[in-house]
């Protein structure tokens, strides 16, 4: 069994699910606190699963108990051992462990011998009735549901139905169990649920043991009972079902029932979290995988550089609530903003090369300028960059006419050169379409490091790097996916896909890095100075660079008008 462990961000501050606890730890309702996160295994985890992973198992450490992690996979025609192996690896990535790791079909066999049990009180039938007509009977909000036909069927014909349907007799569809409570029940959930349906599918991990599966509403409350969870942390659609969740435990007689609370999910806007709609972006081909940068999968934030915890303090710092809000997409992008403003490594690359050669420069000098590695961690020191003839500026750092109130490289201004010298403009060469393709410069010898001897001041200071002491790489400005607050189609939008913003990723080639970028590892991150903060790509080689924009330097987005 591994030990429960947070990181240290990782405890979450009292809230109203820990004021529940302490009270029923108070009364002696329960005597210790055990949690879980149960995902179903048929997608990847995305940030609304963050927020739930920060609350069971922040939850669990404040208390000094466990969490488990439980596969809900009772469905197992949209289910994968990939989805299984994802969510692990994310679970592990944001920095928590789980106690144990279960899968609810290691239930299978008890959550059966419970369904017997409902069915010898009288509590279960055999239903033959289809699906739509199932749903008809069950009524409105505004109308009580009818009785089924079969709803009267005898104990022992529903005995023998039930295990006909387990040996694969009925094909799928043909007929349910369905528990009996009340027709007539404000709560639509206690109109008789189905909790068993025939499904003769295979199953990835008990192959083609059962041709009968659980409904949810069915196994996730004996799931969590034969674990010995005693608090059921849920996000807020399942409050309606809080009351069939409770009359499973006190119709079976578990003893020590866990006790479900509910709190509300995390919205975020210009985000898509619907595991079926996100299905849709990747096999469309729209984006690339489950883990495209683009994602609000953890998958997907982890490649683009998101830290593991700047969304733990994003999580921290939304809170846990009951109310419905909607979370702006610019706070995530802060909390990742100031993690790595502390923590990142500083570098120089120019995503828009345009050669400049320092004139009055000697021709084979080259000069070794140190930089700080981390401004806010002087104990990393500093890296030696090469200053020579031939450099690399931003192209939209020089103007040969240039705007009012422009600072940079042209004609009339002087600018500083990154931890290197004072430049003017001299001239420039232009290829055959007529763009400017060379700049030339002449130095002041005597401003080394950024400052003039006389006193003098610059308004604009460029980044830069060594034409001969670089290396090229592919860069990928990352944006959010949609243009759109609401991206679903909830809104009468004819498709999700409408509302897609086709700013969402450039590409740049040809970028000039400086040359110890070629020993990155995937996942190491930079801030480029004045361009924002970046994250070397999962699929980049010293052959071919490919570097990831997290965020830019500040919020830039521009939503549709």
């Amino acid at each position: 069994m591994e030990e429960n462990k947070t990181m240290e961000a990782g405890v979450m501050a009292s809230n109203f699910i820990h004021d529940f606890i302490d009270k029923d730890l108070a009364e002696g309702i329960y005597s210790r606190v055990q949690t879980r996160f149960p995902p179903e295994p048929n997608g990847y985890l995305h940030i609304g699963h963050a927020k739930a992973i920060c609350i069971n198992f922040g939850t669990s450490d404040k208390y000094s108990g466990k969490c488990n992690l439980r596969l809900d996979d009772t469905n197992p025609t949209k289910e994968d051992v990939e989805y299984v192996d994802a969510i692990k690896e994310d679970i592990e990535w944001l920095g928590f462990k789980w106690d144990n790791v279960y899968f609810a079909s290691d239930y299978f066999d008890f959550i059966y011998d419970c369904a017997l049990k409902l069915i010898d009180k009288g509590l279960a039938y055999v239903d033959e009735s289809d699906a739509d007509t199932i749903r008809a009977m069950r009524g409105t909000l505004t109308e009580p549901g009818k009785n089924s036909p079969y709803r009267d069927r005898p104990v022992e014909e529903t005995k023998d139905l039930f295990k006909r349907m387990t040996e694969g007799e009925f094909p799928n569809g043909s007929m349910v169990l369905r528990a009996k409570i009340d027709m007539a029940s404000p709560n639509l959930n206690m109109r008789d649920p189905v909790i068993y349906r025939v499904l003769k599918a295979h199953h990835h991990r008990t192959g083609d043991k059962w041709c009968v599966y659980p409904m949810y509403d069915f196994a996730h409350p004996l799931s969590d009972a034969k674990e010995g969870v005693t608090h059921s942390l849920c996000s807020l659609e399942f409050e309606n079902h809080r009351p069939l969740y409770n009359w499973f435990l006190e119709m079976l007689e578990i003893p020590e029932a866990p006790r479900q609370i509910e709190f509300a999910r995390m919205n975020v806007n210009y985000t898509l979290t619907s595991k079926r709609k996100c299905l849709k972006l990747v096999e469309d081909g729209i984006v690339d995988g489950w883990n495209d940068p683009r994602m609000a999968t953890i998958s997907g934030m982890r490649r683009r550089g998101f830290p593991a915890e700047a969304i733990r303090t994003f999580c921290e710092k939304i809170g846990v609530s009951k109310a419905h809000s909607v979370i702006d997409y610019a706070l995530l992008e802060s909390c990742v903003r100031d993690h790595l403003n502390i923590n990142a490594e500083r570098a120089m690359a120019v995503l828009r090369p345009l050669k400049v050669v320092i004139d009055n420069y000697p021709e084979d000098k080259e000069e070794v300028i140190s930089v700080e590695i981390n401004p806010n961690k002087p104990e990393l020191g500093t890296r030696d960059i090469i200053f020579s003839k031939e450099i690399y500026i931003e192209r939209d750092d020089f103007a040969l006419v240039p705007p009012p109130k422009y600072f940079r490289l042209c004609p009339e201004k002087e600018v500083r050169l990154k931890g290197a010298y004072f430049v003017k403009y001299a001239s420039c060469e232009c290829d055959e379409d007529g763009n400017i393709s060379v700049v030339h410069c002449t130095y002041d010898p005597e401003t080394r490091g950024g400052d003039a001897p006389d006193g003098r001041k610059v308004k604009g200071t460029l980044h830069w790097v060594s034409a001969k002491h670089s290396v090229d790489a592919e860069i990928n400005l990352y944006d959010r996916l949609f243009n759109v607050p609401n991206p679903s189609d909830e809104e009468g939008v004819s498709s999700f896909k409408d509302n897609l913003n086709p700013d969402s990723l450039v590409t740049l080639k040809g970028c000039k890095c400086e040359e110890f970028i070629k020993n990155a590892k995937p996942g190491d991150k930079y801030q480029f100075m004045r361009q924002g903060y970046f994250c070397v790509d999962a699929l980049s080689t010293p052959e071919r660079i490919i570097i990831n924009r997290t965020v830019s330097l500040k919020d830039s987005f521009s939503p549709k008008k």
